[in-house]
């Protein structure tokens, strides 16, 4: 049987952001970095995938680590991160995954048989004369490489842009010979960085990193993160090589830009910095993203949201939700735990994760430990909401919850609806749960959870009792 999809899409202690996807043979599959729980730093991890069949969308697998950060011969100790990776498939059929590591400018290459096969390390990206990409006098360093391959050729799209820098120009193109290696059109800048965003139609949205290419009918799309961070964008061109203009914001992961139920300008949701891209999958399209967790920048989580393009290449901006890939709402019964929050937030907005005043969604034990994640510091005017179910007779709804807080939980089907129900709660130092009667009208609605009270709880999760 088919399984719900959920977001995140992958188990709850699983941390794979920067999220390119791709289906190949009938299964979607996600190449991201890869966090570590509780980590100090970005992309501890060695590369891991997880595929899908494309008409099972919540029924991920584990393929196991592709490849290994001491394959590159640059980093045999392993003392330097692999940062996001894209793949493509070159004109020989093999697929070359292009990355970056942490403390070099440079482009590596491994390549594989199989999209969820055990990489090989392959070469560097270099000029006619051997000189690497990113060494020679001029270059810009390189960062998040993004690929397509068409006709023989391949093209990569690297950079990263801060405010303040004007050594970096923005996104830049490089294109690559049948090697998949060999650079055969000298680089240029086709989406504009922040220092250079004046007058170019990208102001306010200037190139930050995040490079992404897809093709859609006859239109290449770059897809990229903003100078807000918390953005992914897209940019629209006729041709690989541009021009590209400003296309619009795709998703925020504070949901900044979107007016449903809320003021546009106002986060449900603690943002960081973002990246992804996107993908049709048996005829729909999708944006996958990612979320950070734990109230750290180092937690990522991978997210996926469907998304319309219109008839004039529009994408318009799609909120954040907590059933993402699953095609519509979820059913409306049954238990849902709390880390598929789509919107956490208090009634101290903010924008960027970080603060030990914010709830998070956390988990027990260490990375690696198979633990279900949770919401942890819940206190009062704490708020998590999740997107959407189709509710049909509903009776009941219990909570659970741990911690030293003694209050309650207040139930509504948006963030100021009417309360429908309110939970006590009191403390304890093991989950235990507590249940009310509701009347939930039928129909697609979310859930809203806030907590009133003292003292600080953890929230396992929710059933929804018909």
């Amino acid at each position: 049987m088919k399984k719900p999809a959920f977001n995140p899409y992958l188990p709850s202690w699983e941390y794979i952001p920067d999220g390119e996807p791709y289906v190949f043979n009938g299964r979607v599959y996600v190449y991201g970095s890869h966090d570590i729980y509780n980590s100090h730093v970005f992309c501890l991890g060695n590369y891991v995938t997880y595929s899908a069949p494309a008409d099972d969308l919540g029924n991920w697998r584990y393929e196991g680590v592709i490849y290994e950060k001491t394959q590159d011969p640059e980093n045999k100790e392993g003392k330097m991160c692999l940062y996001a990776p894209d793949m493509t498939v070159g004109p020989d059929g093999r697929y070359y995954l292009y990355y970056a590591l942490d403390k070099l400018p440079i482009i590596s290459v491994a390549v594989c048989d199989e999209p969820g096969g055990k990489f090989e390390f392959y070469g560097y990206v270099h000029y006619a004369d051997g000189t690497r990409l990113g060494e020679k006098e001029g270059d810009e360093p390189q960062f998040d490489p993004g690929v397509i391959t068409e006709d023989g050729k391949t093209y990569l799209y690297t950079g990263f842009c801060g405010r303040g820098d004007r050594s970096r120009t923005g996104s830049r193109l490089q294109v690559l010979d049948k090697d998949m290696l060999t650079i055969i059109e000298e680089p240029k800048t086709v989406v504009p960085g922040i220092e250079y965003q004046d007058g170019t139609g990208f102001e306010g949205h200037a190139f930050f990193e995040a490079s992404s290419i897809r093709r859609v009918g006859d239109k290449y799309y770059f897809i990229y993160s903003s100078s807000p961070m918390h953005e992914m964008c897209y940019a629209i061109a006729d041709d690989p090589r541009g021009p590209f203009r400003y296309g619009g914001v795709i998703v925020s992961n504070a949901d900044i830009g979107i007016d449903k139920d809320k003021p546009a300008d106002m986060p449900v949701a603690y943002g960081g910095n973002d990246h992804g891209s996107i993908v049709e999958i048996n005829g729909d399209w999708y944006i996958f993203y990612h979320r950070q967790t734990n109230g750290s920048w180092y937690s990522r989580q991978g997210c996926a949201e469907k998304i319309e393009i219109k008839a004039d290449g529009s994408i318009p901006q799609v909120e954040m939700t907590s059933c993402g890939l699953n095609g519509g709402p979820l059913p409306g019964s049954g238990f849902y735990p709390a880390y598929l929050a789509c919107n956490l937030f208090t009634d101290k907005p903010s924008v960027y994760v970080g603060g030990d005043q914010f709830p998070r969604v956390m988990q027990d034990g260490r990375d690696g430990d198979e633990e279900p994640g949770y919401i942890g510091f819940m206190r009062n005017s704490a708020t998590a909401g999740f997107k959407y179910f189709d509710f049909k007779g509903v009776k009941a709804i219990s909570i659970t919850t741990r911690g030293y807080a003694k209050g309650e939980f207040e139930v509504r089907t948006s963030r100021e609806g009417e309360v429908l129900a309110s939970i006590p709660i009191d403390f304890t130092n093991v989950w235990e749960t507590y249940r009310s009667d509701i009347n939930i009208p039928d129909g697609t609605a979310a859930v809203f959870l806030t907590y009133k009270g003292s003292g600080t709880c953890d929230l396992k999760g929710f059933e929804l009792i018909v």
